[in-house]
């Protein structure tokens, strides 16, 4: 989000940038072409893709499947070194709330959810979560903004924290799909606020020929 949805990228400016040739600069587009992270329309230019609105539910669902399941294998299977990392990460994530650091906000709660499925003994569900929810990071980033949100996920967070804790797998799996149906009710009201940043609809149809 560095780049806004819509924004032009130009080939040479990043490769004067970085001091490289234009090849790699090319090939890295292209691999983000394929990931609908960027637009490349010939003799019109390359774009920064916007959000597909359409995509974010399915992505959402999958994801709270997934972590529901690390919810319940890491309540049923917490230590108590665990479980220190666990609040010492909510604890992270509320001085950086108070700070108003929200690039730190998202990293912190990125390492939190990271940590439960390194908790539940199987760090590989996340890696494979970070390669479905790539349009969710693009729209999660514009909800931290909103007034009341990082306070938000911070009591969310605590109260997964709390039945990891009580190792209560059913009450973990329920705190994890509330936390992340949150996620997917704040959609339209997010939307509304960044209007340019969405599209309605899959990801557009970009050339790389």
């Amino acid at each position: 989000m560095r780049r806004k949805p819509g924004a032009p990228i130009v080939e040479k400016e990043i490769a004067l940038a970085g001091g490289v040739s234009r090849t790699p600069v090319r090939e890295a587009l292209l691999r983000l072409a394929d990931e609908d992270l960027v637009e490349i329309f010939p003799q019109s230019g390359t774009f920064v893709a916007r959000i597909p609105v359409a995509a974010l539910p399915e992505a959402i669902l999958m994801r709270t499947a997934l972590e529901q399941t690390t919810a319940r294998l890491a309540a049923e299977r917490a230590e108590a070194a665990q479980m220190r990392r666990l609040r010492d990460l909510i604890e992270r994530q509320r001085r950086l709330a108070a700070r108003g650091d929200r690039d730190r906000f998202h990293e912190a709660d990125e390492t939190f959810h990271a940590a439960i499925a390194e908790t539940a003994g199987h760090p590989g569900v996340w890696r494979f979560i970070e390669q479905v929810k790539i349009q969710v990071d693009r729209y999660r980033r514009l909800t931290l903004p909103v007034p009341g949100r990082m306070r938000r996920v911070l009591k969310e967070h605590a109260a997964i924290v709390a039945a990891i804790e009580a190792h209560d797998a059913p009450a973990a799996a329920a705190a994890m799909a509330a936390h992340l149906e949150s996620l997917r009710a704040s959609i339209g009201d997010v939307r509304n606020l960044n209007p340019d940043y969405f599209v309605d609809g899959a990801p557009a149809v970009a050339f790389t020929a």
